[in-house]
Formats: C-alpha cells, sequence, structure tokens
C-alpha cells in the first residue's frame, strides 16, 4: 500500500510539473505593466506573435506611443528581433537626490520605478537580452542590455528596430536627417508636411552628408492636437552610433536610424555592453519639458575624481569680428599651400587682418578684466589657418605652435595680471585621428601656459575618411578627447560635435557644446525670430549649448562689407533675456568690445547675470512662441529672470513667488522701447526699477522678436528711499 501511494505521488508530482512547463511560457509572456511614482504615465510591454518585443505608452490615460515593436537586426548573427520568450522580469523602484558639479539647479532628485525583462532566444542556444524601462514622472527610458554570455561575444549592427508609433499628425520641431551637422533652421509643421518643409532648411543651410530617406533629428519636439508635449531623444550615447528618426508621413510613425560607418555598419558590439537610453518626456504643461532632469538622471554619475578646478564661466572673445565684414582674419599669412613644419612663419608677411595678435587680445583682457569676466577666447592663434579650407588633408593643425604675432608667454603674464584666463581653441578640420595624437602635447602645453578651458571645433569631412560625426568612432572621439582632456584639469566646450545626451554628469568637465545653429549664423543669413524660442526644447534637453549671445549691434551693414537690411533677428534686450533663457555654465558676451562701450547701462546685465544656479524655475513656456524663466544665483540672495518671444509681441506674465517671504527687493528690468522691433528699431530699450514682493505679478510688454531681462536684490533700507 505504501509503495502504491509513493507511485501515486509521484506520478501527480509528474503531472504537475508537465502541467507547469506548459503554462509557464503564457505566464511569462502576459503582459506587464509599469507605472511612473505618480501614476500619470503607464507604459505597458508584450511579446506580440512571433515573439517580437513591443511596448505602449500612456499619460493620464492618453495614448503617447501605441504599440511599437523594439529589436536590433544584425549583420553577422541571428537578429534580436523574434522568437523570443520571457524567462524573468525584475521591478525595483529609487528615489534620491544628487548634487550636480554645475547646473539649473543645486539637487536634482532621481526619483523612478522601473521593470527590466530578460528575454532568451532559445532557439540561439538561450541567448538572452535584457530591456530595462525606467519610468519617471516626467518620461521614460528604456534601453537595450546585452548581458556576457558565451552564445554572444561580438556582434555588428546593422539597424536598431525601435519605433515610436505616434497617435496622430502631431505638430514637429525638428531638423532634417543629416549624418554631419545640426546647423539648420528648425522647421515647424505638421509631420505629415515634414517632406516639404525641410527642403527650406536645407536650402538655407545645405546638407553635408544628408540622409536619404526621410528623416529627422533628436531631440524631437511634438505637440499633438489634444495638447500633449511630446520630446523624442537619447541618453548617455556611449559606444555607439547616433540615433535619428525614419518618418512615415503617412502612419506618424518614428523607427531608429542610426549613422553608419563606411562599411554601412552601424556599430561593433562586445559584450556585455548596452545600448543608449531612448528617452520619451511627456507632459500636458510644456513648461514640464523644459524643467525635466529625466535626461541627466539616465546617466551615470560624475567619473573624475575631483571636480574642484571644474567652474562655471562668463567669457569674451577674438571671435565676432571675424564674422562682420571681413575685418578680421583667422590666417596669419595669404599663403594659402602651407604644410604644417615646412612653413617659415618667421619669415612670412602678416597679411595685416590677423586677429590673434598680442595686441588686439590685450585689449580684450583689459576690457574682460575691468567688467569683471572670467576669460577671453581666443581663435587663430596657432599654425595651419591659411590652407584648410579643402578638407582633404589629414595633418592641417598644429596645437603647440602659435604665429609670430601671438606672444603665448607675456599673454600669459598680462593675462594672470588682469585676472583673467585666456580660453584655448582647437580647430580640427575634422582630421580626429590627427588630434588624438597631439592630445597629449596640445594638453601639457595648456597647463604649461595658464590655459584651463578649449574650445574643440570640427569643421568638414572627418578623418578617419568614411567616418561621420554622429557614428560611433567619433562618439568614442568625443568622449576620449574630455577623458583626456580631465586628467590635465582642462574644461571642453566642443563644436560641431555630435548633439548631447546628458553625458556632462558624467563628465562635469564637458562644459558645453554648440551642436547646433548658433549666433554666428546671424551674420549669414540670421536665426528665425522664433529660433531660441525652440532650442531650449530641443537642442538643450540633452545639454547646455554655446549660443554665444549678447549681439547689441544688430543692424550688420553697420560694418563695412555688409548688404543693406542684414541684421539679428532679435532686439538688443532679447540678447540680454538669452542668458537666463539659454541655459549655460559657459556664457560669452559675444560682440565687440567697442559696442558694449556704447551701451554700458544695457552692458550691466550681462556683467551682473550668473552662470551657476541654485533653482530654476519655468514660469510660461510654449515651443516656438514664448519663454519666460527665473533663476536664483548659486549661493547669492540674487535673481535673474529672462523672457522672450518670437515674431509676435505679446504680454508675459511674470510672478515673484519664489522670493522670500515678508522681504522687498529691487527689480530691475531692462525692456525693449515702446517703438522697438528687431527689423525696425532692435537698439530701442528702457531700464527701470521697482519695488517688488512674492506677491507681486508683473505684466511685462515683449517686442517683436523682442524680450526682458530682470536682475533682483534684496532692498535695503536706503534702497527704498531712493526709490521714492
Amino acid at each position: 500500500m505504501r509503495n502504491s501511494k509513493f507511485k501515486d505521488f509521484k506520478m501527480i508530482r509528474k503531472l504537475i510539473f508537465a502541467v507547469f512547463a506548459f503554462i509557464l511560457p503564457f505566464i511569462m509572456n502576459a503582459q506587464e505593466v509599469v507605472t511612473s511614482p505618480d501614476g500619470n504615465l503607464s507604459l505597458k510591454f508584450e511579446l506580440q506573435a512571433n515573439g517580437v518585443p513591443a511596448y505602449q505608452l500612456n499619460y493620464k490615460n492618453k495614448s503617447v506611443i501605441k504599440p511599437s515593436v523594439l529589436g536590433l537586426d544584425t549583420k553577422d548573427v541571428t537578429s534580436f528581433k523574434k522568437d523570443f520568450t520571457v524567462v524573468k522580469t525584475e521591478r525595483s523602484s529609487a528615489d534620491s537626490k544628487w548634487t550636480p558639479v554645475w547646473g539649473e539647479q543645486k539637487s536634482i532628485r532621481n526619483h523612478y520605478n522601473e521593470l527590466a525583462v530578460t528575454l532568451e532566444q532559445k532557439a540561439e542556444k538561450g541567448r538572452s537580452i535584457v530591456i530595462r524601462f525606467r519610468l519617471f514622472n516626467d518620461g521614460l527610458g528604456f534601453r537595450y542590455e546585452f548581458p556576457k554570455q558565451q552564445e554572444l561575444r561580438r556582434f555588428i549592427i546593422k539597424e536598431e528596430l525601435t519605433e515610436f508609433n505616434l497617435t496622430g499628425d502631431h505638430k514637429a520641431f525638428c531638423l532634417p536627417g543629416d549624418y554631419d551637422t545640426n546647423e539648420f533652421p528648425v522647421t515647424t509643421c505638421k509631420l505629415s508636411q515634414v517632406k516639404d518643409s525641410v527642403k527650406t532648411a536645407i536650402a538655407s543651410k545645405g546638407g553635408e552628408a544628408l540622409i536619404p530617406s526621410l528623416t529627422v533629428q533628436t531631440p524631437l519636439m511634438l505637440k499633438s492636437a489634444d495638447g500633449l508635449y511630446i520630446n523624442i531623444h537619447e541618453a548617455s550615447l556611449v559606444d555607439y552610433s547616433s540615433m535619428s528618426l525614419n518618418l512615415n508621413d503617412k502612419t506618424y510613425s518614428l523607427s531608429a536610424h542610426l549613422t553608419p560607418d563606411a562599411l554601412g555598419n552601424k556599430g561593433y558590439m562586445q559584450t556585455p555592453c548596452t545600448s543608449p537610453w531612448r528617452t520619451v518626456i511627456v507632459s500636458d504643461d510644456a513648461r514640464d519639458i523644459l524643467a525635466s532632469k529625466t535626461i541627466l538622471n539616465l546617466n551615470e554619475p560624475c567619473k573624475l575624481e575631483t571636480t574642484d578646478w571644474i567652474k562655471p564661466v562668463k567669457y569674451m572673445g577674438v571671435w565676432w569680428e571675424y564674422f562682420i565684414g571681413g575685418k578680421s582674419t583667422w590666417a596669419y599669412s595669404d599663403d594659402n599651400n602651407v604644410k604644417i613644419g615646412l612653413t617659415d612663419f618667421d619669415k612670412a608677411e602678416c597679411n595685416g587682418h590677423h586677429a590673434a595678435n598680442t595686441a588686439n587680445v590685450k585689449k580684450y583682457i583689459d576690457f574682460a578684466s575691468a567688467n569683471g569676466f572670467d576669460a577671453v577666447l581666443v581663435e587663430g592663434w596657432n599654425h595651419g589657418w591659411e590652407d584648410w579650407g579643402g578638407f582633404i588633408k589629414e595633418k592641417v593643425f598644429s596645437f603647440t605652435k602659435a604665429y609670430p604675432d601671438f606672444d603665448v608667454k607675456e599673454l600669459h603674464r598680462y593675462a594672470a595680471s588682469k585676472g583673467i584666463k585666456i580660453i584655448m581653441h582647437h580647430e580640427t578640420s575634422s582630421s580626429a585621428a590627427d588630434y588624438e595624437r597631439q592630445l597629449d602635447d596640445a594638453f601639457q602645453f595648456m597647463v604649461d601656459n595658464g590655459y584651463s578651458a578649449v574650445k574643440t571645433g570640427y569643421v568638414g569631412p572627418v578623418i578617419p575618411r568614411g567616418e561621420y560625426h554622429y557614428g560611433q568612432w567619433m562618439d568614442n572621439h568625443y568622449i576620449r578627447v574630455v577623458e583626456k582632456a580631465a586628467k590635465y584639469k582642462i574644461m571642453v566646450n566642443s563644436h560641431e560635435a555630435v548633439r548631447p545626451t546628458g553625458l556632462c554628469r558624467t563628465y562635469p568637465n564637458w562644459l558645453a557644446q554648440e551642436s547646433a545653429r548658433g549666433t554666428e549664423f546671424e551674420a549669414m543669413g540670421g536665426n528665425n525670430p522664433d529660433h531660441t524660442c525652440i532650442l531650449p526644447f530641443t537642442r538643450l534637453m540633452g545639454g547646455p549649448m554655446d549660443y554665444t549671445p549678447g549681439i547689441f549691434q544688430g543692424r550688420l551693414d553697420y560694418y563695412k562689407g555688409y548688404k543693406p537690411d542684414q541684421r539679428v533677428h532679435t532686439t538688443l534686450v532679447k540678447q540680454l533675456a538669452l542668458y537666463v533663457t539659454m541655459y549655460s555654465p559657459l556664457q560669452m558676451a559675444a560682440d565687440l568690445p567697442e559696442n558694449y562701450a556704447r551701451f554700458m547701462d544695457a552692458f550691466q546685465f550681462i556683467k551682473d547675470v550668473a552662470v551657476d544656479w541654485d533653482e530654476s524655475y519655468i514660469q510660461e513656456a510654449e515651443p516656438g512662441d514664448y519663454i519666460t524663466i527665473a533663476r536664483k544665483a548659486k549661493g547669492k540672495n540674487e535673481w535673474f529672470v529672462g523672457a522672450i518671444t518670437d515674431e509676435n509681441p505679446r504680454t508675459a506674465i511674470i510672478p515673484f513667488n519664489y522670493l522670500p517671504a515678508g522681504k522687498k527687493f529691487i527689480a530691475t528690468i531692462y525692456e525693449d522701447g515702446k517703438t522697438a522691433s528687431w527689423d525696425k528699431n532692435p537698439q530701442s530699450y528702457n531700464i527701470r526699477k521697482i519695488v517688488i514682493t512674492n506677491k507681486t505679478v508683473l505684466k511685462q510688454k515683449l517686442a517683436s522678436s523682442g524680450g526682458a531681462a530682470i536682475s533682483i536684490k534684496e532692498a535695503t533700507k536706503a534702497d527704498i528711499k531712493n526709490m521714492k
């Protein structure tokens, strides 16, 4: 009897195991749902037919991303796109704060709920990947993770298959797809109109490596008909190709388009490895998009051992004079057939227009020192500018050899005596391999001569030939430069590089980048009046920009050589407001010293405004239309406000409820004049002072492409008395 019962038990156990083995795949492949901490965002993951992974995203019960597939197509191994089963799901949450070295606020909250799904392709000997989702209150981040495994050591990416299937014909703020440049004017149109609309942007700038398919760049800003603001980008772009987005303008579907190399390959991977995070920031309030810190939170913490040498910088420079009417040249001589190391510049004849000369640089140093600036940038100081326009030479510039009229030692001494640092300039002409060979010598030269910051440039086609500015090799190059710079305690401002993805958190010596259409284009046809009302919603989502504002002489026909009616597309006061609305820890007063000398009362705001902040308050925002932001200076009881608008005049509503209660403050208001407009009277402005409290609400008029800039300090009794 005992043996009979034992046999019955064994049979029952086998039956249970058989049933469990049968239903396990169905249990594991069931839908998984995760919500944001506040419950507004909801993500659903599932395996579709044939084991295809997919996700969808809702915000306050509105669909943001319809069911969209995930995966990668590979060249040398079986692709990661189907025949998956779920073998494990893990959930976790985090809620912590971290302190950035510099930034828009002194403390950042990192609060999310996470779902990690482990998928296995049994036909591939149990090969597995992990798709990790993090839901913040303002958005979603997800990425692919490839654990170390015997069945998967190396693979080549043919294309990433990630989709973002949208719910309708959203309004888009976008750039045409290009592997080498993002300096196009922004196109604003419906998704169904992108194909025709981007032609104007391309004609304005000229493509450098246009993507042949209908493709747009990230960060892509969208607004739906039912009032949702959606921003799509990526975070922590490391050892991977930058992502653009294929657009189906009939179904309003987007899909990943990675930058290839010369062979058409889009990534060389070795496990363990990960993709960058794909990000979707969502809200029904545009202010939340600008306030989002999701992209920063998805990056790794600071990797530098020490950071006390990293300081936000307000600077001037030998720069704008190169763009206005042929006033100056970067090159020392007119010999345009120079080979580095073979030309004896000591015997060459100076062309008489070389701006990076000792006497001229001293004038900038004097003005910067007298007005409380930190540094002076000097472009055109080094050998190589005579012959780099063809972009076919590998060895173009020297980063240790100065022109004869640029006395490195004397300028180091003179700048130090005035309390000014000189910012080094390294234009590489995109000969990136040669730049890497010179890095140690170049950075040691900087250390020896008192330079603590460098502006790098990448104009022209990349060498190694066949690589693109946004491909995996170059993306890694930018990081190698920043890492090497950190070893020499040097801060980096990179121009013409890949658009930022929040890596300034990991490498805080990466102070800023250009990577968009900056102020220099005001001298090359102009930036549209709405341009700076769009950039914070697009380019600045990934990190700060060296936009170089502060142009007071807006009528460029003021200078010889400019055609009539060429002008900057803002009022003078809007240029002031940009120091607040276009966040950067690296801010330039870009105009000529003599132009500031003509408007010293307005220049006072640039002298006063901070470049590092304790808190930021997004007060008004609508992409392409207007932005109003208030910020508290780091470690000071001083606040600054910037308000800007597009070509349409408006009244900004500016509250001061962030100010301490029970106290009075003096607000110095820099405002457009009554007759001001960007195209007819840009230099009309007024400066007035008023007493305010935290209950004050200001209704401030802004002119066409105009603005307002406000500095705020606590009032003393004497201040109040003088106001009466």
